[in-house]
């Protein structure tokens, strides 16, 4: 018992010092920065919690990374180490835009939905690709995803200079979208709209699909041993494509909302790397939807909260992002203590006494 308290006392303690390297670090490059510390802490609670604006901003920001962070969570699960999801996100995007203003005006906002389905199928279209050379010719898919998102942004570049590019303007973006065809805004004059509903109910579906069906148990075998999950019968190549495609198809729809949510045109940079982003969401969430859900809402928390902080007090942005990274380092760094005893046999010896 006495032992057991004493791994308790050291995870707490681990804790402590990290968050007190959080706040020590915030301090030092806050004074660094000629502002107050004490202001800038105000400054960040006001920005998430003093205005209606401020809170609807958390979510519009937490929106695309719950949809990415599903469908990277979906593919990690399978043991398919999907790192395209900005590429997928664009090519959800160019596809769901391209849709509507290739289809006639007469459907009005069921064009909407039709795009919502383009968005889907692009995504994961995209990333079947680098799915199915992993399954037959053994080529690594974390290069391939990377690569593609290259290829992807290369695509919608084009695409906005040239075939898409707004009439009369030497902008790369397309036109403004129908009104009919955006998402609804949830509360004036915020920018929150109806993709967070989507995304919740996004997160319940997944939830269920993990949790509740057999190919989700499929998915977490094939991810757990590949080789144990071939030798006991269980479909290996098709439940990694269709994971693949399930996942990729969640990224196309973070773009379709960030596009008909948000910003009601195509543009280059429209993802502002959220892809990226949403892979920390994934692995700090362990794969799991719900907390896929609840990580995603505190990072975009801590972005409006920084934001704010830079823009009352003139805090440089190179600033915000040490902080935010060393924020999510410090997170990380949660598992040290049980790599410790897993590197240390003493230290697993007095566990095993422990148990």
């Amino acid at each position: 018992m006495s032992q057991v308290k004493k791994l308790d006392t050291g995870g707490s303690i681990f804790l402590l010092v990290r968050i007190g390297a959080v706040f020590l670090l915030f301090t030092v490059l806050i004074l660094v920065s000629g502002a107050s510390p004490l202001a800038a802490v105000k400054a960040i609670c006001w920005g998430i919690f003093g205005t209606a604006n401020g809170i609807a901003e958390v979510f519009v920001k937490a929106t695309p990374l719950i949809f990415l962070g599903l469908g990277i969570a979906i593919t990690f699960r399978s043991g398919f180490f999907n790192l395209g999801a900005e590429g997928q996100f664009y090519m959800g995007a160019l596809a769901s835009t391209s849709v509507v203003f290739l289809l006639p005006e007469q459907l009005g906002s069921f064009r909407a939905v039709i795009a919502a389905l383009a968005a889907f199928a692009a995504g994961g279209i995209w990333v079947l690709l680098p799915a199915l050379m992993k399954n037959y010719l053994g080529i690594s898919e974390t290069v391939n995803t990377i690569m593609f998102n290259y290829i992807a942004t290369m695509f919608v570049g084009i695409a906005i200079r040239g075939i898409l590019q707004e009439p009369g303007s030497s902008l790369p973006q397309t036109a403004s979208l129908p009104g009919s065809v955006c998402l609804p805004v949830l509360l004036h004059p915020t920018r929150l709209h109806a993709g967070i509903i989507l995304a919740v109910a996004s997160v319940a579906l997944v939830w269920f699909l993990l949790n509740k069906t057999t190919f989700g148990f499929e998915m977490k075998m094939v991810g757990t041993s590949r080789r144990a999950a071939y030798v006991s019968g269980f479909p290996v190549n098709r439940t990694l494509v269709l994971s693949a495609i399930i996942g990729g198809g969640l990224s196309g729809l973070a773009g379709f909302n960030e596009v008909f949510g948000v910003q009601h045109r195509l543009l280059e940079g429209v993802s502002s790397g959220n892809g990226f982003t949403a892979i920390l969401v994934a692995l700090l969430a362990g794969n799991q939807p719900v907390r896929v859900l609840i990580i995603s809402i505190l990072l975009a928390m801590l972005q409006v909260g920084t934001e704010s902080m830079q823009r009352s007090l003139g805090v440089p942005n190179a600033i915000v992002s040490i902080i935010i990274g060393f924020i999510v380092l410090m997170i990380l760094c949660g598992n040290l203590p049980a790599i410790w005893r897993e590197l240390h046999p003493s230290e697993k010896k007095k566990e095993g006494l422990v148990q």
